[in-house]
């Protein structure tokens, strides 16, 4: 186990004893601070990548971890990293600015991930790399934000389906559903636009 601040658990042994350090936040607020320097950089490039505005993601951050230490006490162990319930207030955050300022969210698609969700939509990639990238930016800006963020958690950020659900107060099951349904439709409008 490390013992790095900015650790994030994996194994059951590592979530027992983050569990550990939540019941002892719940009690004494000031023993929040471990999992604060855990949590913050992952959060802000999670709130960054959707906003591209290095000054609005600090603002956001700093509201999930308001929102976190004030909610600190209903918080409960789902077998789960912590991270994942700040992701799902991370969210929510994202999605209340969004829906108050009527921006356009901001979708960051590396290389590898554009050939991850190639790859996942089985699609052969029998054009150039940045033709597909201006095609695959054409669909997911004609996604619902829901269908956006289920893209990002699962193909650009990597997270596993149990994880994905628990971020969107989901089952794992109905992650995976969507997920693939949310395939399907972007298949369809691939061959739309081939």
């Amino acid at each position: 186990m490390s013992t790095s601040s900015n650790h994030i658990p994996k194994t059951q042994e590592e979530l027992k004893a983050e569990w550990e350090l939540i019941q002892q936040a719940q009690q004494q607020p000031r023993a929040f601070g471990p999992l604060y320097r855990r949590y913050h950089e992952p959060i802000f490039r999670f709130i960054y990548k959707r906003t591209g505005d290095e000054s609005l993601s600090a603002d956001l951050c700093s509201q999930v971890f308001l929102k976190a230490m004030q909610n600190l006490g209903s918080y409960e162990f789902r077998g789960l990293a912590f991270g994942a319930w700040l992701y799902r207030l991370a969210s929510n955050e994202i999605a209340q600015f969004f829906r108050k300022n009527r921006r356009h969210r901001v979708v960051h698609i590396e290389e590898q991930q554009l050939q991850l969700l190639q790859d996942e939509m089985e699609i052969e990639d029998k054009i150039g790399l940045e033709f597909r990238y201006k095609q695959m930016q054409e669909i997911i800006e004609q996604l619902k934000a829901e269908e956006v963020q289920i893209l990002e958690l699962r193909f650009f950020e990597s997270r596993p389906f149990k994880e994905v659900g628990e971020i969107l107060d989901i089952t794992e099951n109905n992650a995976k559903v969507k997920v693939y349904r949310l395939l399907q439709k972007m298949k369809k409008m691939l061959k739309k636009l081939a």
